[in-house]
């Protein structure tokens, strides 16, 4: 069992450091999206300056490197919850650190949050609902990213009846999430920080 366990969170760590942003910039623009905008790989850089369905593309696809490896592992290894959360830390630091593009990844936003629909689905739902609605107010993707990594640990403590590990995941990766948006925090205070739309390519 150790061995598929071994396999399971070496496939998690490859599949989240696929680093979608980047090859979507290459296929599209033939550019390297780490220098252009924010420099992040991540779905909002590529939204501004590859496209609208790049963006789309790319936030869709990341959910889904977290998302699959946990539900992998639920379902191999039904006995041992303790691997889905394993594989789905393992996930979203493999898009954070990225071993192709020299451990130079994304803020983690759209990895974990298929890594949480997986395993708090009710939770994820309403931290996704607080980040659309502080995007819609303020315009900025880094406001609703930050919301709903606080408003996610708080569901999970008081919605549902959640392990222990699972809540302490949680808070774990929230955390790590917004130490991730610490240069957007700088540049929200310096009112420096673009919003959604600014600078955006309008392609379809």
């Amino acid at each position: 069992m150790m061995i598929t366990v071994t396999l399971l969170v070496l496939f998690s760590y490859l599949l989240g450091s696929v680093p979608t942003g980047y090859l979507i910039a290459k296929r599209v623009m033939q550019i390297d999206i780490r220098q252009h905008g924010s420099g992040n790989p991540g779905a909002a850089n590529v939204y501004r300056i590859v496209g609208k369905w790049a963006g789309i593309s790319t936030f869709l696809i990341d959910g889904l490197k977290g998302f699959i490896p946990v539900c992998l592992a639920r379902h191999i290894c039904a006995e041992w919850y303790w691997v889905a959360i394993a594989c789905g830390v393992i996930a979203i630091l493999g898009h954070m650190w990225t071993i192709f593009l020299k451990f130079r990844g994304g803020k983690g936003v759209a990895t974990s949050a298929g890594v949480f629909a997986a395993l708090l689905p009710i939770p994820t739902a309403i931290a996704f609902a607080s980040f659309v609605v502080c995007v819609a107010l303020w315009g900025r993707i880094s406001i609703g990213s930050i919301c709903a990594c606080i408003v996610l640990p708080l569901c999970s403590y008081f919605i549902g009846n959640h392990p222990f590990s699972v809540n302490l995941m949680v808070t774990a990766i929230g955390a790590l999430v917004i130490y991730k948006h610490i240069p957007n925090i700088k540049r929200l205070l310096a009112q420096k920080e673009l919003k959604f739309e600014d600078g955006a390519k309008k392609r379809k």
